[in-house]
């Protein structure tokens, strides 16, 4: 008893130290109980895998050939080791023959497409700015009809992952959210999702799944890391100086488009069954004997173009390729509401020209870009990306 009594009395006469020691162990042990957990998750996920590696094959299936596209430098430079510890584990264990492309520079992944072969499946492992690199450098190919039906995993890894909230339940612990990426993946849901074509006058085009933003709220959000000594007032205060900067904060654009049209259904491709012999000799001896009389080419109708001054806070185009959970679902080709305009015409091409040079910079997917006059077309369901079964059906639902 006396030994606990000299115990209470040394740590209230050292109070400081005491009080440093236990902060400091109770960081300490949320630390390791952080650690503890990521590593269950870790574990659950490969036990899920070795799974689906168990599963037997026919003798003459071969093993599902998977590209990863890694951009090490992601998240800080974080991305290679978050792939090795959460992902790779993961996709080895499904008995998958994974080929492994690590980026060096920004804009590689462009041409590493242009050059790439066919593959079973294409995974892009990196951020916003990996993802759209991938999809461009992969529309921008020849052959982009055939390579686009390649389903596409995204394994998000990067600081901005705008297109995981549509593809997976989203999740605070970056572990569960990577290894739950992955085993999407391993499960072949896939949903078709819209691609935004972005044409300058001049440059090739870029592409985009999420959309094209330009106005006030992009240029501060520019800022807001200048102010990380301001902590969580960082984000107001952005605001308050990009305020007295500049103030009205009004960007003016003319935008043309064209009237909203059904979109294509999403049909499966079937092949036409073959007709038999005595079908095509009898219909070859009909077109020889009775030749069919060629239609008159029809009239199109040319299009009709709307024209639109805008004058507004913000502007954006976008997709509906977004989070369906939050996505609040419109019939309008152009919808302004509250300064924010927000154009979503399916299937238009939309000459977006700006009034004059220098007018600030674009965000298409988070990626800036100097601002300047571009067409943008929709291309409904283009490709195809792996998806968690929850978030497949909430992304039919909105698309159809």
């Amino acid at each position: 008893m006396a030994r606990v009594v000299k115990v209470f009395v040394t740590l209230r006469n050292h109070w400081k130290k005491s009080t440093v020691a236990a902060c400091a162990l109770s960081y300490g042990g949320h630390w390791l109980y952080g650690k503890h957990c990521d590593n269950l998750l870790r574990r659950d996920a490969c036990l899920a895998a070795r799974e689906f590696g168990r599963q037997q094959i026919s003798p003459q299936e071969q093993l599902k050939k998977a590209t990863v596209i890694l951009n090490p430098a992601a998240c800080r430079g974080k991305a290679n080791n978050l792939f090795e510890k959460n992902a790779a584990p993961i996709l080895h264990l499904a008995g998958m023959e994974v080929t492994l492309v690590k980026t060096d520079y920004e804009g590689q992944a462009k041409k590493l497409m242009e050059l790439m072969e066919q593959t079973d499946m294409l995974i892009v492992a990196g951020g916003d700015g990996t993802l759209q690199e991938v999809i461009t450098g992969l529309l921008r190919r020849a052959d982009h009809e055939s390579f686009s039906k390649t389903p596409i995993g995204f394994i998000p890894l990067g600081s901005h992952n705008s297109l995981s909230e549509s593809l997976h339940i989203l999740s605070d612990n970056q572990v569960k959210h990577i290894t739950s990426a992955t085993l999407s993946i391993l499960q072949g849901e896939t949903v078709p999702l819209d691609v935004l074509q972005i044409k300058g006058e001049k440059e090739q085009p870029v592409f985009a799944l999420i959309g094209l933003r330009w106005g006030a709220f992009r240029d501060v959000a520019s800022t807001i890391k200048k102010y990380w000594y301001l902590g969580p007032l960082k984000i107001k205060a952005a605001h308050w100086f990009s305020t007295l900067r500049e103030w009205p904060q009004v960007h003016e654009a003319s935008v043309s488009y064209i009237a909203p049209t059904l979109r294509p259904p999403d049909l499966p491709e079937q092949k036409p069954q073959r007709p038999n012999l005595m079908y095509r000799i009898a219909r070859r001896l009909k077109n020889y004997w009775y030749p069919p009389i060629p239609e008159s080419p029809k009239v199109e109708e040319p299009e009709r173009w709307d024209e639109r001054t805008l004058s507004t806070l913000e502007l954006s185009i976008q997709t509906q390729n977004k989070n369906p959970v939050q996505t609040v679902t419109t019939n309008c080709a152009i919808c302004v509401r509250y300064s924010f305009c927000s154009m979503t015409s399916p299937y238009c091409p939309v000459p977006f020209p700006l009034p004059q040079e220098g007018a600030g910079f674009y965000n298409i997917d988070n990626e800036e870009y100097e601002a300047m006059s571009v067409e943008v077309r929709l291309l409904p369901r283009k490709l195809r990306f792996f998806c968690s079964a929850e978030r497949r059906e909430q992304l039919l639902t909105q698309v159809l």
